[in-house]
């Protein structure tokens, strides 16, 4: 598993009939200490994660175990929103609802 922040959409109107109705978003890959990196994915959301939601996704055949993209030409998928997060005791991130 990998950790982003969801920093965009992508809109495919004409895509292999197994893709349909699926939601591409653009990831920013982030590093552990929450800082991001010059590296994008366009991850399938299998949990309905927003913009600039700070996201767990898994890459490569992993990519294809979720519900929703079993099966799938899917290289990449979202698989969690993430609530918060610590390294070595310390707070590195955490959601605030508005």
């Amino acid at each position: 598993m990998l950790i982003g922040k969801v920093v965009g959409s992508v809109v495919a109107t004409r895509k292999d009939e197994k893709m349909m109705n699926q939601k591409f978003l653009l990831v920013q890959v982030h590093d552990q200490n929450n800082k991001p990196k010059d590296q994008y994915v366009v991850a399938v959301d299998a949990v309905g994660a927003g913009h600039e939601d700070m996201v767990l996704y898994a890459s490569g055949s992993s990519a294809r175990q979720t519900s929703i993209t079993d099966g799938k030409p899917c290289d990449a998928v979202i698989m969690a929103v993430v609530d918060s997060w610590d390294l070595g005791g310390n707070n590195i991130y955490e959601k605030w609802e508005s």
